[in-house]
């Protein structure tokens, strides 16, 4: 297997996009920070598209604001648009973080976001409210980068010099609120005192509170983001992410503070790693109930493992997911034919080489592609099971191949915003969710097929 390259490239039209846009992911970052609320500059149709979105995906309400960009303003700009925006904003929900993510018209326009909020920042005086610009056209990337470039814009906007303490940064990918309240699990476990950035494990799955609340309770806290300066360690689950959008590898440049890159913990040995770390980290030993579920996925792997080799999968979705997965699989016996992101920055063929080392079949990598291309590549590889979001429905639904839905969006489904991946009691999850996926489709047709079988050794 050559997993240095991509086996295949999509078409630049994609005909059924493998990614969602860019701004998409600066929403779901903002929504991690505390009392906060965001501002799409653009068109009322951006805006209304990445509600619907998320509201599908996270069954909760999302509320993104917007600028109203049309006609007009193409022609005039949209500065007295966006200070209008801020305004009502500001007014209706009082928020204190606002975030302004731009779209492919506000930078086709060449919209300068930085001085506008400068001018209006000095306009209305202090107002006690953190504007955030963030650039986020969707030519530039996919909902991926949007995540990551609006991380990295919080961080470097609250981040100051601070007094040394022992608090840990954790820095996540986009990820689903079940992992993320699993990762906190652990480090509480752990004994750890941490800052998790972002945290919208309360904002996008909220307990039934009656009334309706326009910003919801939770986010990481913006005096904590100021303070991870001085933090002794920074852990970013994010191996794929390009140095030029990690929040981690920019807080170390600039204040030093130490990196450790880890892919997610999903699966055995990623799961190990991270624990591995925390250890050397707390002091502190494996607690015994992390033992005891260590020792359940042992014992589901080796229960399954006979099925899951008939497993011939494609995994699809965005880098660090792809890759965690890719990684699961491969532990599993199961390692994937076709590997396919709609992002086109990530490491995921570098790092997919030592994974994938001792596999005799051909990998098909696709990067920046969509379903046309991955439907072409799973049918040549023969592939017979899917994992990653509702995207792959159309593999369902043309190529009879089942899909185990995780990432993001999962919009024909409940509870996408509750899919629990991480960790050992996370991985065993999926590994279940799996495994019983190629059990339905066997039994599903295993009459079928020995009557078809019976029928041709009759002729």
């Amino acid at each position: 297997m050559d997993g240095t390259k991509p086996a295949g490239r999509a078409r630049q039209v994609n005909e059924n996009q493998c990614q969602m846009c860019m701004p998409l992911g600066g929403v779901i970052a903002f929504k991690g920070i505390e009392n906060s609320i965001v501002i799409s500059h653009g068109s009322q149709g951006c805006s209304t598209y990445m509600r619907l979105a998320n509201v599908e995906h996270f069954n909760e309400p999302v509320d993104i604001a917007s600028s109203g960009l049309n006609e007009k303003q193409t022609i005039y700009g949209g500065e007295a648009n966006l200070k209008k925006a801020l305004d009502n904003v500001t007014r209706v929900y009082a928020p204190t973080v606002i975030g302004v993510l731009t779209t492919c018209l506000a930078e086709t326009m060449g919209e300068d976001l930085d001085r506008i909020i400068q001018d209006y920042t000095k306009e209305r005086g202090a107002t006690g409210i953190e504007i955030i610009p963030v650039p986020t056209p969707s030519y530039s990337g996919s909902h991926t980068e949007g995540f990551w470039a609006a991380t990295k814009s919080i961080m470097a906007h609250y981040a100051r010099h601070s007094d040394h303490h022992r608090r840990i940064n954790v820095i996540i990918p986009h990820i689903s609120p079940a992992d993320i309240r699993e990762i906190k699990r652990i480090l509480s476990l752990l004994g750890l005192d941490y800052t998790l950035l972002p945290d919208y494990s309360m904002t996008l799955d909220r307990p039934y509170g009656g009334t309706y609340q326009k910003i919801p309770l939770g986010g990481t806290k913006p005096e904590d983001i100021a303070a991870m300066s001085g933090a002794p360690l920074t852990i970013q689950f994010g191996e794929t992410c390009p140095d030029e959008l990690s929040p981690g590898l920019w807080l170390q440049r600039e204040y030093g503070v130490p990196l450790v890159n880890l892919p997610l913990p999903i699966g055995l040995e990623a799961t190990d790693r991270f624990l591995e770390i925390l250890q050397k980290i707390s002091g502190h030993s494996l607690p015994e109930l992390l033992t005891t579920e260590r020792g359940w996925l042992l014992d589901a792997m080796a229960d399954s493992h006979k099925y899951n080799a008939e497993g011939r999968p494609v995994i699809y979705g965005e880098p660090e997911i792809v890759y965690a997965f890719t990684r699961i699989c491969t532990e599993n016996g199961a390692p994937p034919l076709v590997i396919a992101s709609g992002t086109k920055n990530s490491r995921l063929a570098e790092l997919l080489v030592p994974v994938l080392a001792d596999i005799e079949d051909k990998l098909i990598l696709l990067e920046e592609t969509d379903f046309a291309a991955i439907d072409v590549a799973a049918a040549l590889a023969g592939v017979n099971i899917a994992v990653g979001h509702s995207g792959g429905k159309f593999l369902t639904e043309r190529r009879g191949i089942p899909v185990v839905r995780v990432g993001f969006p999962i919009h024909d489904r409940t509870g996408g915003q509750r899919i629990l991946s991480v960790g050992y009691a996370g991985t065993l999850a999926f590994l279940d969710r799996f495994t019983n996926t190629l059990l339905e489709a066997k039994y599903a047709s295993y009459r079928t097929q020995i009557k078809e079988k019976m029928m041709i050794r009759s002729c």
